[in-house]
């Protein structure tokens, strides 16, 4: 009598494994970038315009009801990371020796949509925290209505009101770390590795935690570029949003390999 055939399972995926980075890397993921984005101007060019539409977005909140601008931005940096995956598209092309076009990476995610739906659910449940802890704040410091655009320049002028300023600014820290450190690689991670919510978090609060120093400095040095591109009425972000797009990739390329994978 014939024995049954043995029915073989799938192999388990290797695990994700998290490397030691050093101080000059963040440097070299920003001129990679660059590179990038001169290889594919048009597509950084799109990408490019959609990020100066959200910097404008914000500038319209403040102006007509700066109580949502923490709202709003807490959106934006939920919803830039998303905008971004086409980017990290065409940085992955292009690093195949692939030619990069607009509508693959405008349609990279549509066979992650489990993986990127469950991320979107716990990334909105910290927008509305977020924007919730904001409204406090808002509230509690302004006990007579909420206030203009005028009003609020003129509280954190004033030099009494430094606690509202500290709080706002406390709370928009921690939140913002939040996000970072559950976003910084995740995204790259699904788009690469194909692999769940969870754990692509889990592992980029593992490169985070491994390498606080220079995933802090990564963080300052996007928060003073977009900063900086913010200063003639967002146009900056023409040019830094896809290079910051593009550098992200090479963070997560740097940070994040397979053992039996030849990653650099």
């Amino acid at each position: 009598m014939q024995a049954p055939p043995v029915s073989e399972t799938p192999a388990d995926p290797p695990p994700l494994l998290v490397r030691r980075l050093r101080w000059a890397q963040p440097w070299q993921w920003l001129a990679w970038g660059v590179r990038d984005v001169l290889r594919a101007p048009w597509i950084a060019l799109f990408y490019g315009l959609c990020f100066w539409a959200m910097a404008l977005l914000l500038g319209w909140v403040f102006k007509a009801s700066p109580e949502y601008l923490m709202s709003m931005a807490s959106g934006c940096l939920l919803v830039g990371p998303f905008l971004a995956m086409g980017l990290y598209e065409v940085s992955r092309r292009l690093e195949r020796g692939e030619r990069p076009e607009l509508g693959a990476s405008l349609d990279c995610w549509s066979g992650h949509l489990q993986s990127m739906g469950m991320l979107v659910m716990v990334l909105m449940v910290l927008e509305m925290l977020w924007g919730r802890a904001a409204m406090v704040v808002f509230a509690i410091s302004f006990d007579t209505g909420m206030p203009t655009t005028a009003s609020i320049l003129q509280t954190v002028l004033r030099r009494e009101n430094w606690e509202f300023l500290l709080i706002y600014l406390a709370v928009g820290a921690v939140f913002a770390a939040l996000v970072y450190a559950f976003t910084v690689v995740s995204l790259p991670t699904i788009l690469d590795r194909d692999t769940d919510a969870l754990t692509a978090c889990i592992t980029s609060m593992r490169v985070v935690g491994l390498n606080m120093g220079v995933m802090l400095l990564w963080a300052g040095m996007i928060t003073l570029l977009v900063g900086a591109s913010l200063l003639l009425y967002g146009a900056g972000l023409l040019v830094v949003g896809p290079v910051l797009g593009c550098a992200s990739w090479h963070a997560y390329r740097a940070s994040v390999y397979v053992e039996q994978a030849a990653d650099r």
